[in-house]
């Protein structure tokens, strides 16, 4: 996903109302008017977080009479899921790597002492 897109989407997503109309628009296609109902501000605060979103290429709106319904656009979630899913298995790779390297260690350990766990408080206790 080139990184002009993937700022787009992030910052789209930033704004609470946009991550909203996106959860809604995820359980269907709605009007500007519907997807407005819950919100208090103008129809034109609506419009203009669509714009932002349909920037992103999040949401469509076909061309045509009013009312439009706003589609939600699956396939930038789709490159957005495969850019996280990346970077995901690259941590777990390191993880792995880590855990690994203090099993290692723990296996050490427990060979150079006596296969006890020591407190080392117990040394200043009377």
């Amino acid at each position: 996903m080139p990184a002009d897109i993937l700022n787009r989407v992030f910052s789209a997503l930033a704004d609470p109302t946009r991550r909203d109309i996106v959860a809604r628009l995820a359980e269907g296609d709605a009007t500007v008017n519907e997807l407005a109902q819950p919100y208090r501000m103008s129809l034109q605060a609506v419009y203009k977080h669509l714009r932002v979103l349909e920037e992103a290429d999040l949401v469509s709106r076909p061309k045509g009479r009013q009312p439009r319904p706003v589609r939600l656009e699956t396939e930038v979630f789709d490159q957005m899921e495969a850019w996280i899913e990346r970077y995901r298995l690259r941590a777990e790779l390191r993880y792995r790597r880590l855990d690994a390297v203090l099993a290692a260690m723990g296996t050490a350990d427990h060979k150079e002492g006596d296969g006890h766990v020591h407190d080392r408080g117990d040394e200043h206790r009377g």
